[in-house]
């Protein structure tokens, strides 16, 4: 990675940090169905102005739409779900921290699948050095809110639910979806989890919007053009132009980004317990990094989504 990456970088981080922070605030004015609902079908709508502005037209192939629907359902719908929904519980300084550690999830699981994907001895001390990390946090029972007396484990199960579907939806695209424009790949995506939880929200909660002020309409429109439009595309272009591992160290900035914003924001705590957890991440993370190898699952599909 070059130093011209790095602002593009910086400022992905930024996108998806911001957006994470977002999401924790909105949580208190909108279910997380109808909150997901509304975000991913603002911005399909964002997708589609860009296909006409480019004179583009929607992908026809019936096979690319069921596989990157399928992505979709399972890789963002479900993992947004859990995701947004431990917000209610957490700060998104934990679940930023708890998120980065999704690579190592992932490559811990191609090794079983993948036959180019298996671990050497760096990977292997990188993921446990990450998840490790993870469980750091577990145990110190952190929640980085101030206003919690007990903090509930089913932030952290969340989360962890969130991450378990989505490595082994990136297997699963790596696997179906390589041959396939990523533009396309990813409006469907987007297409799709705003399909499925628009009637989920309606059979669930219905579309009670009478919590929500301005300042939550703001938060969600920001989510939905800043965190997810704009970080898609951005994120995309990271990868045209500085390669995949640029893309992947903007795992390094979200929970900083998160953090820091859920301080300064939402009154959050970011404590010791945290701050060494982070660091210990971050660790297994940088493990994970091997510039001269080609690029594995997890540089073609960058493990995150927009929270």
């Amino acid at each position: 990675m070059t130093i011209a990456a790095l602002p593009f970088v910086a400022l992905l981080g930024l996108f998806f940090g911001s957006s994470l922070v977002a999401s924790r605030f909105s949580v208190g004015q909108f279910d997380p169905s109808t909150y997901i609902a509304l975000r991913m079908l603002f911005a399909s709508a964002l997708c589609l102005v860009v296909y006409f502005l480019a004179g583009k037209r929607l992908p026809r192939d019936r096979t690319l739409w069921w596989r990157a629907g399928l992505l979709g359902v399972f890789g963002t719908a479900v993992p947004m779900y859990c995701v947004i929904s431990s917000l209610q519980y957490q700060s998104s300084g934990v679940s930023s921290l708890l998120l980065a550690t999704g690579p190592a999830l992932t490559i811990c699981l191609a090794h079983f699948v993948l036959p180019d994907e298996l671990l050497t001895r760096r990977k292997a001390l990188g993921v446990g050095l990450a998840l490790g990390g993870a469980l750091l946090l577990a145990l110190s029972g952190e929640d980085g809110l101030p206003d919690v007396q007990q903090t509930l484990p089913i932030g952290y199960l969340l989360v962890g639910t969130g991450m378990a579907f989505t490595s082994v939806m990136v297997i699963y695209a790596r696997k179906n979806l390589r041959g396939y424009d990523a533009w396309d790949v990813g409006s469907i995506r987007m297409f799709t989890t705003g399909l499925v939880m628009l009637p989920l929200s309606l059979l669930t909660v219905g579309y009670d919007v009478s919590a929500v002020d301005g300042a939550g309409v703001m938060a969600l429109g920001y989510a939905a053009l800043v965190g997810t439009f704009l970080g898609f595309m951005l994120s995309f272009y990271n990868i045209k132009r500085f390669g995949a591992t640029a893309a992947v160290m903007a795992s390094y900035i979200i929970p900083i980004v998160a953090g820091l914003g859920g301080v300064a924001v939402l009154n959050e705590e970011f404590t010791e317990p945290m701050l060494i957890g982070m660091a210990v991440i971050v660790a297994g993370i940088a493990l994970l990094q091997e510039v001269k190898k080609p690029a594995g699952i997890w540089r073609r599909f960058p493990h995150r989504g927009s929270y």
